[in-house]
């Protein structure tokens, strides 16, 4: 018989992915993940017949609560907010084979959930990205089933107006990317504006504790004179490595072996639509552990 260290660990992944996409927050989905394994390992087996529907529910559960408290952080929080990054090309959030499943972790769609409650963001993430049922959904969140329809109806609402943003080929929005570093880097206005779309906006969540855009920057005029005027002065003596972030393009900048920022790319019809740039050293400490940055 499995232990209950080992058959935690095979739905673990499983458990973080839905803590993160119902949080936003890798460090405390971590910590979620941690109260569901001390719970689980805590409690009579016997009854558990199916361990990942009993982790479901916990994890969920946890989330919900934790859910209530980030929100008053999030009212208070300084600037922008927006979710902490995650380097996706290993897997950390699960298999992102289409174009649906990056698009639902990028961190665009992550910020849309926020405008959900905890309950219909609960059923959305349940529902789309682990093809939950209404009715597994119902005794995950002990409601009724034509609740969680009713639910996952007016989340689906919320959201409906967001197209895709992620059309193109991977390989197509790396080449976008560092196409608008060294046009960035180097000043080019001509080269910035063949890759930024005419109503790009640019977000910066600095949390106060490090020097980003107070407020987010609209229109492509406005985005290259940030880049060629302050933001410059940040790029300078950076190095720049592309990533895969949330499931697509990104940046991420180091200052030797120190990460200092992580920027996520929105790419539509071949341009840059947005771009969210975190540099709030508290939201980059995982992507730290994964890159083995200081």
């Amino acid at each position: 018989m499995a232990s209950s260290v080992e058959i935690f660990e095979t739905h673990r992944p499983r458990m973080f992915g839905l803590a993160y996409r119902m949080l936003g927050s890798a460090d405390e989905a971590e910590d979620i993940v941690q109260d569901a394994y001390l719970r689980f390992s805590g409690a009579d087996r016997e009854p558990i017949e199916h361990p990942a529907a009993w982790l479901a529910k916990v994890v969920t559960n946890l989330c919900l609560t934790r859910l209530t408290s980030a929100r008053v952080r999030r009212e208070r929080y300084v600037g922008t907010w927006l979710p902490e990054p995650v380097v996706t090309s290993g897997g950390a959030l699960g298999p992102l084979e289409s174009a649906e499943q990056r698009d639902a972790v990028s961190l665009a769609v992550l910020v849309l959930l926020e405008r959900l409650t905890p309950t219909e963001r609960a059923v959305y993430v349940l529902r789309e990205a682990f093809g939950y049922g209404h009715r597994e959904i119902a005794g995950v969140l002990d409601l009724t089933e034509a609740n969680c329809r009713q639910l996952y109806r007016r989340a689906t609402a919320h959201l409906a107006a967001e197209e895709s943003r992620f059309p193109a080929e991977p390989e197509r929005q790396a080449e976008l990317v560092a196409s608008f570093l060294t046009a960035a880097r180097d000043g080019d206005l001509a080269g910035l504006e063949k890759v930024l779309a005419e109503d790009v906006t640019w977000y910066g969540d600095g949390g106060g504790k490090a020097v980003a855009a107070p407020r987010p920057i609209e229109g492509r005029l406005k985005v290259v004179r940030f880049l060629l005027g302050g933001g410059r002065k940040l790029l300078a003596g950076l190095r720049y490595t592309v990533a895969e972030i949330n499931g697509g393009p990104g940046l991420v900048a180091w200052a030797g072996d120190r990460i200092t920022a992580v920027a996520a790319f929105d790419v539509h019809d071949g341009r840059i639509t947005d771009v969210r740039a975190v540099v709030n050293p508290d939201k980059l400490d995982f992507v730290r552990r994964q890159l083995g940055g200081v």
